[in-house]
């Protein structure tokens, strides 16, 4: 008998097919992963669980961040009496009973029962209105799992009685620690199994599920059945064999070595030679690869007012839309806005006029440090500052005619810099033509000073 044909039999047992996802919920604290801003050493949902001072909450997060899995942990921990259902299969009537049913223990037994619902925002508003006066009056303290904003998807009164916490996407570091305790332990896990799965294809696996526990579990389960049921099964569980399971590639793509800066540049290169294909597949690469759809944003912004500025105002709008729609609408959708962006970054008419204000002006910072204020364009709010001269000949330039006066408003040792110089490109044209024409009448004003 061969070790895999060892490890198909045992497998026959292999819990009554509960998933790995399932088996590995831990039951207390200590063993739990990620959201520590809630469940860390002394923080504030830790606390509540450990002193079982429980009272209405509802968690809200991404899917598989943790979720339901601390609802486990206070099922475990609580004196109370723990009711869960899904909002997806129940109705009306089995709210009720839930109701009667705690109605009865705290009457009878003067216990409260905790009352977990996940999916939450699956109820309608006539089922939430059900749970309001029971929530009012102790009978059940709600906990309400929700992948939606709550905001949005609970009644504004049974929202108002209950704590929000909000749960984060677990890191990638945290799902890969996940993999791991999933690999070692010999109890719930796959520990007692002799298998072994490289580091990369477990790192791949990680990056893979996007912050998602179960999708990790699930991913990791399946390589496991699949290899130890198929014939001449591997010993060892390697990147190319994730890839041939899940059908997708690895991208070579290190978030935090060379190749990172290699395809950012790639996509800010891109858009700035005006090349709109290059701009959306380096996009999507980058996505594919697992970076933070964020990071990229962060980059179109940055570009659309360094490389396009002025000459197209709308870039930074289309930018700054983009990182609100993929926030609004997330994954995979949201992609698209992204794209867009970079597209429409990649089109629009380039200039880097006022990155070089940025410079020029930075320049003059260092060299001629805290310069003053002229006098004349100083605020003077008390008597005193304005005896000694605070806003002394301002000329208030809706006082005039074009709204325009010829004025200094710069430092004296810099009173005749110039700092933004727009290019002939796009809007910049126009802007170019009004500085010119406001230049122009300045210097009538000051002839016509002279003259008087």
């Amino acid at each position: 008998m061969t070790l895999f044909d060892s490890l198909n039999n045992s497998n026959k047992n292999y819990e009554n097919f509960t998933p790995l996802a399932d088996k590995m919920r831990p039951l207390t604290l200590d063993d739990f992963v990620g959201q520590e801003h809630l469940v860390g050493k002394g923080k504030i949902l830790r606390q509540i669980i450990e002193s079982d001072k429980l009272y209405s909450m509802i968690f809200w997060g991404p899917p598989g961040s943790g979720k339901t899995t601390i609802a486990r942990i206070i099922e475990a921990n609580t004196k109370n009496k723990f009711i869960s259902f899904s909002a997806v299969t129940s109705n009306i009537k089995q709210i009720k009973d839930v109701i009667d049913i705690a109605s009865f223990e705290k009457k009878q037994n003067n216990i409260k029962t905790i009352l977990f619902i996940d999916e939450i925002h699956r109820f309608n508003k006539a089922q939430q209105d059900a749970f309001l006066p029971f929530v009012e009056n102790g009978t059940i303290i709600l906990i309400g799992a929700t992948t939606q904003n709550p905001s949005f998807e609970i009644n504004s009164a049974l929202l108002s009685r209950c704590k929000v916490f909000i749960f984060n996407k677990l890191s990638e570091d945290e799902i890969f620690l996940l993999l791991n305790k999933a690999i070692l332990d010999t109890k719930h896990g796959l520990g007692n199994y002799e298998f072994k799965i490289q580091e990369d294809a477990l790192k791949f696996i990680a990056r893979l599920a996007d912050g998602d526990a179960r999708i990790a579990y699930n991913t990791l389960e399946l390589a496991f059945n699949y290899f130890n049921s198929a014939q001449g099964a591997k010993k060892i569980i390697d990147l190319n064999a994730i890839e041939s399971i899940i059908q997708k590639k690895s991208l070579l793509y290190d978030k935090n070595g060379e190749e990172h800066f290699n395809l950012i540049s790639a996509l800010h290169k891109s858009m700035r030679g005006s090349d709109p294909d290059a701009a959306a597949y380096w996009t999507l690469r980058m996505i594919e690869g697992g970076e933070d759809p964020l990071y990229i944003i962060r980059r179109i912004v940055r570009f659309a007012a360094e490389d396009v500025g002025l000459a197209d105002t709308n870039a930074l709008v289309v930018a700054l839309a983009a990182k609100e729609s993929f926030e609004f609408i997330g994954p995979p959708e949201g992609y698209l806005a992204i794209i867009e962006a970079a597209i429409y970054c990649a089109l629009a008419p380039k200039s880097n006029s006022l990155y070089n204000a940025y410079n020029d002006i930075m320049q003059d910072i260092k060299n001629y440090l805290s310069l003053p204020v002229p006098m004349h364009i100083r605020n003077a709010p008390t008597k005193l500052m304005k005896e000694v001269g605070y806003g002394k000949g301002y000329k208030y330039p809706h006082n005039f005619e074009n709204a325009i006066v010829n004025q200094s408003y710069l430092p004296e040792k810099l009173k005749s810099k110039k700092y933004y110089f727009p290019t002939d490109r796009g809007y910049e044209k126009i802007l170019k033509e009004r500085i010119l024409k406001i230049n122009e009448y300045k210097n009538k004003l000051s002839n016509d000073h002279k003259i008087d």
